[in-house]
């Protein structure tokens, strides 16, 4: 893959999330600028990526359900809201820091 073909961003972890990435709270990750079908990647992209790919835990449906980010987990796409940049839809550009926040406790 030629590295016009891949960029660079940061996805980080809090909140417990942490724990279901082999306890690493920063992951610095290079992506491919395009999926297979040769659209932009996105975060939704990004999501499906850190399930299958990064996430070592066997427990997804702490982190997504239905292939979605899970409702109590909070997006921000460089420090931003992600509903205010497309949510799943956002394309992943050259140096984003992607913030996957839980706010779901057990008690």
């Amino acid at each position: 893959m030629a590295s016009e073909n891949i960029i660079a961003i940061t996805v980080e972890f809090t909140g417990g999330l942490e724990m279901l990435f082999s306890d690493e709270r920063k992951h610095k990750l290079l992506v491919p600028t395009k999926d297979d079908k040769g659209n932009a990647v996105n975060i939704g992209w990004l999501v499906h990526h850190l399930v299958e790919d990064v996430m070592k835990d066997s427990r997804k449906e702490m982190f997504v359900l239905d292939g979605h980010v899970r409702p109590g987990i909070l997006v921000l796409i460089n420090d931003a809201d992600w509903e205010l940049e497309g949510e799943a839809s956002y394309a992943l550009q050259p140096n984003d820091n992607i913030l996957f926040v839980s706010t779901l406790h057990g008690g």
